[in-house]
């Protein structure tokens, strides 16, 4: 994309027409309701301005008593209308503001929901959260803000304007002769400020990135007695967000003096002009301080629709960065009508698949093999072989660059992603677990699972006992990321969750790397009656778990260099006897180094 394009796409009438369209439209009812009592506002405030004539003239010049309390009680019921319509209007923008940000919030949240794992991986989580936070709330004080600011301020003004001009048509165009001066000033100080906010989101993004990730890392920090580094890293970030807005915070502030000193201005000649036709008689000094008073009381209108520009940019910024991730595409989509998955057994077949994460590097280069149906077939080999790979691109996490995935012939990039994520479970090394009840972190395998069902899958992942052990058993909470637990407790509550998710296509992904011996086995004998009738791809470090498989597949550099049953393969003696005399030897505590040199050339 060019940058003039990004320069159209950015301009203020485009992002602000986009806003409307997409946000504020939806609640035009309120916001009209809003205008109404708006411009009762207006009304009464220029009402009260024109009060101010009866009150010199007739109250203070004439003294007539007759209109004391006439005057008085006319003061009392606009000044109580006008608040009425003041706490209405406000409270209706309020709502349509804060309504408008609530929709904007989900509906990036689900568009996020949406978006492929590579999006993620190249993405901070902070920067994801500060659009959530920061730009949001920039955008919702841009609503509601420019929403009053165009309605009751302007409305206001033009009452205002209108007193004035029916009092004094003249005096009212000699007093406005500052104002326009104010414009092309006051425009150069929105744009330079909506600049500035961007820089600032961008930086409180890297903030929270930070921090998050100090956090989580807490334990290494701690560790490696790094503390003095990770404090000079946030006052650098919190020293450039102190920059930024305290730039932004004098740009918008420039706009003060202007208007304080062209308000000045206008007052004194005003004040000369106007005095001098009420000494010479041809206005009356009621005229002169009704006009006067609407002078007064349109000036803090006027400031505010002076500073709404800045407050309008500011939420733009926040609209441009929320808009830009809005508009990013997902990579996995749909093909359009596509049907629905049907498993009638689960058999996979890549055929000659391709695959880059960068587009530079093949992690899998032409690989193809077959996975029967109601099979255990299990994935080794070295690290970086290309084994998580294989993993990945089943469930369409990421998508083939050349060939075909199949389950039972059809391929995925063919079916809606829905139905063929609902027929496949998946057991990852990285275990994910919300800061939510132990009952809740299983019950992601099944939503709708009862609590027999869940208990159920927590015994045959050999979880049960520990779980019942807990102060609040399956209402425990897991803490974040489930610090709480231990690794092995961890991995065999996402095992549960697959148990519970009885899928026919069951993806392990070295599911039980982060088990003790005692756990290993339990977790095997019951892997072993989950996997029965079910396709089941194993990908493992220990080939002692793996020694059952119906099928071993040897991956090398993204390539199928050995297939066969366990006791075949070592009668080959290829690299799958090589990688099992090592881990052999390991185990027995016997080996030296030599037997590594083999595996090695593997990588």
């Amino acid at each position: 994309m060019s940058d003039k394009k990004i320069a159209l796409d950015h301009s203020t009438w485009v992002l602000a027409r986009r806003l409307l369209r997409e946000g504020v439209r939806p609640y035009v009812g309120r916001i009209l309701l809003a205008f109404v009592c708006m411009a009762v506002v207006a009304g009464t405030s220029a009402l009260l301005a024109a009060l101010m004539k009866p009150v010199v003239d007739q109250v203070f010049v004439r003294r007539e008593a007759a209109m004391l309390w006439p005057v008085a009680a006319a003061v009392v019921i606009t000044s109580l209308v006008k608040g009425l319509a003041s706490y209405l209007q406000s409270s209706l923008l309020a709502w349509v503001g804060l309504r408008i940000i609530a929709d904007m919030q989900n509906r990036l949240f689900r568009h996020l929901l949406r978006m492929d794992l590579q999006f993620f991986h190249d993405t901070t989580t902070g920067r994801l959260v500060s659009r959530f936070t920061n730009d949001a709330g920039l955008m919702r004080a841009a609503v509601s803000n420019s929403l009053a600011g165009l309605g009751r301020d302007s409305l206001t003004v033009i009452c205002l304007v209108g007193v004035m001009f029916y009092q004094d048509w003249l005096l009212a165009l000699v007093s406005f002769f500052a104002f326009p001066a104010a414009i092309q000033p006051i425009i150069r100080l929105g744009r330079r400020l909506r600049q500035v906010t961007v820089n600032t989101q961008e930086h409180l993004g890297l903030f929270t990135t930070l921090l998050e990730q100090t956090f989580q890392g807490m334990r290494v920090v701690k560790g490696y007695g790094v503390e003095t580094y990770e404090s000079g890293r946030i006052a650098g970030i919190t020293e450039k967000v102190f920059r930024l807005v305290f730039k932004s915070n004098r740009v918008r502030a420039s706009s003060g003096p202007i208007m304080e000193t062209l308000g000045g201005l206008a007052i004194a000649v005003v004040i000369v002009y106007g005095g001098s036709r009420v000494i010479s008689g041809l206005t009356t000094p009621g005229a002169f301080f009704s006009f006067m008073t609407a002078l007064l009381m349109a000036y803090q209108p006027v400031k505010n629709l002076a500073t709404l520009n800045a407050t309008l940019q500011e939420g733009l910024a926040g609209a441009q960065r929320l808009f830009d991730l809005l508009d990013i595409d997902p990579t996995i989509v749909e093909t359009q009508g596509a049907p629905d998955l049907v498993v009638r057994g689960g058999a996979v077949r890549f055929e000659n698949v391709v695959f880059s994460y960068d587009g530079s590097s093949d992690a899998l280069d032409h690989i193809g093999f077959d996975v029967p149906a109601g099979r255990k077939v299990a994935i080794v080999g070295a690290s970086g072989a290309g084994k998580t790979s294989i993993i990945n691109l089943i469930p369409r996490f990421y998508d083939v660059n050349e060939g075909r995935i199949l389950i039972d012939g059809q391929d995925v990039r063919a079916v809606t992603l829905a139905s063929l994520r609902s027929h496949i479970a998946l057991v990852s090394q990285e275990v994910t677990l919300f800061d939510d009840t132990v009952r809740a972190n299983i019950a992601y395998g099944k939503l709708d699972a009862s609590d027999a069902e869940i208990e159920t899958a927590a015994r045959h992942a050999a979880a049960h006992e520990f779980i019942s052990a807990l102060p609040n058993g399956y209402a425990t909470q897991v803490g974040e990321h489930g610090v709480k637990f231990s690794g092995g407790q961890r991995q065999r509550l996402a095992i549960a969750r697959a148990m519970l998710r009885n899928a026919p296509i069951l993806l392990l992904d070295e599911a039980t790397s982060a088990l003790d011996t005692e756990s290993e086995r339990q977790v095997q004998s019951a892997l072993e009656v989950l996997m029965r009738g079910r396709t089941t791809i194993v990908v493992a470090h220990r080939l002692s778990t793996i020694v059952d498989a119906d099928l071993i597949h040897v991956i090398d550099r993204g390539r199928v260099i050995e297939s066969g049953r366990h006791a075949e393969l070592l009668a080959r003696g290829g690299a799958y006897a090589r990688l099992h005399a090592v881990q052999s030897a390991e185990e027995d505590g016997s080996g030296d180094s030599t037997p590594l040199r083999p595996v090695q050339a593997m990588a």
